[in-house]
């Protein structure tokens, strides 16, 4: 069993003893703790409010009682929106003018995972420093419960996933009639997770009438590997084809993130997604973007050619957030498919992503295929190199910092070197003696070679270091 308590959440296996897994005991112990950090930094602590929603996994029913009667029990009223999607969640949160809100999902992980994940009153997930003082106040156990005339109330409201799509639709870049115009046949995956809710509503509100649904029913049990790798997304390939379609549209459990297949049955490349709404949204929009620094350089090129700035942050979504505020980036995200798209909210959104992919593509006029050609080829490659637990990760970051010092540097996470339009970015995990190596080419052998590089390069600073003991 497994339970990883960090600043962004709370996940685990379902089962097994508390504390070895996401135990029951678990689920009220943290929300206990979250809540009650919710109600200290409220100004009015007699009448605070929670947003609660839920992906559609086998444990989500579960969760979500516990959840809610834990609020209950601390005096917070609860608004539970029931089966939704991660990011009609972060729009909930402010519409309501809660005070935060849990989104119980564990994204991309197997049906045996589920996950707390907590946001402010912004409808934002939390910060590093929040985090802290949730885990805190876990650990003490640092919580009172209400009396029983003071117990909160729980309210049911299924229309959020609705008001999601009528927020979308009403976006200036969101095109409805050219979308119709061009009779789209799309092909879509939703993992049998509420994006089988939420995905074929959008497109009927767009106009897409021609619709081939694959894996649609919000039951929780997934099909397959629910993280939208090209691997996991065979059968929507052969699908693309076999319908003639002009593409297929890909979700995870939680419709944060969004993967495309082009009409020939091609990946679209899930770093890709970002790079073709960006590209989008730039020639309409002159402005800013912010992707983490393991996503690919496409988008830099593309965000240069239109007479913008990029920048890269921390890898995780609360630092692409913070850097999107601080450079006023118009678009922005992950290369797992995560747009971020400030003009709705700021939070990745694939629904959102999907409605201005769909503009693009109609305005472009040609194929899936031909779209994605028009864009940079770059490949990137991704490693791990395992270390005894007695290896010193950050010593042996330095030195590759230090051997190629002559080079663009960033270190705002881990070590990334610039080699010219190449780049390695290394990255050293918290829980384990592990270091991530990603690299990026115009050539894949290139990309597996640059990493293959830098971990010889490791294993002799390793072996350096033991010989001077």
């Amino acid at each position: 069993m497994t339970l990883i308590k960090s600043i962004s959440g709370i996940r685990g296996t379902i089962g097994g003893k508390p504390g070895d897994g996401l135990s029951p005991i678990d689920v009220v112990k943290f929300t206990a703790a979250y809540g009650t950090w919710i109600i200290q930094r409220s100004a009015n602590k007699n009448k605070v409010k929670i947003v609660v929603g839920r992906d559609a996994r086998i444990s989500g029913d579960m969760v979500n009682r516990l959840v809610i009667g834990t609020l209950m029990g601390l005096g917070i009223d609860v608004v539970d929106i029931g089966l939704s999607t991660t990011p009609t969640v972060e729009i909930a949160v402010p519409d309501e003018k809660a005070n935060g809100g849990i989104i119980l999902t564990a994204s991309h992980n197997p049906k045996q995972w589920n996950a707390l994940k907590l946001l402010n009153e912004k409808g934002e997930f939390i910060s590093a420093l929040d985090g802290e003082l949730v885990l805190e106040l876990a650990e003490k156990e640092a919580f009172v419960f209400a009396d029983v005339n003071k117990l909160g109330l729980c309210t049911l409201d299924n229309t959020y996933i609705s008001k999601h799509i009528d927020k979308i639709l009403a976006l200036p870049l969101v095109d409805k009639d050219a979308i119709k115009a061009k009779k789209f046949r799309v092909v879509i995956d939703c993992v049998n997770s509420t994006g089988g809710i939420a995905v074929p509503m959008l497109l009927k509100a767009l106009g897409v009438d021609d619709v081939v649904e694959l894996y649609c029913e919000p039951n929780g049990h997934f099909p397959h590997e629910p993280e939208p790798l090209p691997e996991n997304l065979r059968d929507i390939a052969k699908e693309v084809v076999k319908k003639n379609a002009h593409l297929g549209i890909v979700v995870d459990p939680d419709v944060d993130r969004l993967a495309l297949v082009c009409e020939d049955g091609e990946m679209f490349g899930e770093e890709y997604t970002l790079v073709a709404v960006a590209d989008y949204v730039l020639s309409n929009t002159k402005g800013n973007t912010v992707s983490n620094l393991s996503s690919t350089r496409a988008l830099r090129d593309v965000t240069e050619k239109a007479g913008g700035t990029y920048n890269a942050a921390a890898v995780g979504e609360v630092n692409v957030v913070e850097l999107m505020k601080e450079t006023n980036a118009i678009i922005g995200g992950e290369g797992n498919g995560g747009v971020i798209y400030p003009e709705l909210h700021y939070g990745r959104d694939a629904l959102a992503g999907i409605a201005l992919f769909l503009t693009h593509l109609a305005k472009y006029g040609k194929s899936c295929s031909m779209l994605r050609s028009k864009y940079p080829n770059y490949h990137i490659s991704k490693n791990k190199i395992e270390l005894t637990p007695t290896v010193d990760v950050d010593a042996v970051l330095f030195a590759v910092k230090n051997k190629y010092k002559k080079q663009p540097i960033n270190t705002v996470d881990g070590v990334k070197i610039e080699f010219g339009k190449e780049w390695v970015h290394l990255r050293k995990s918290n829980t384990e003696p592990i270091i991530r190596i990603y690299s990026e080419s115009e050539l894949e052998t290139t990309a597996d070679n640059l990493a293959e590089k830098i971990i010889m390069d490791i294993k002799e600073f390793i072996k350096q270091a033991e010989a001077q003991k």
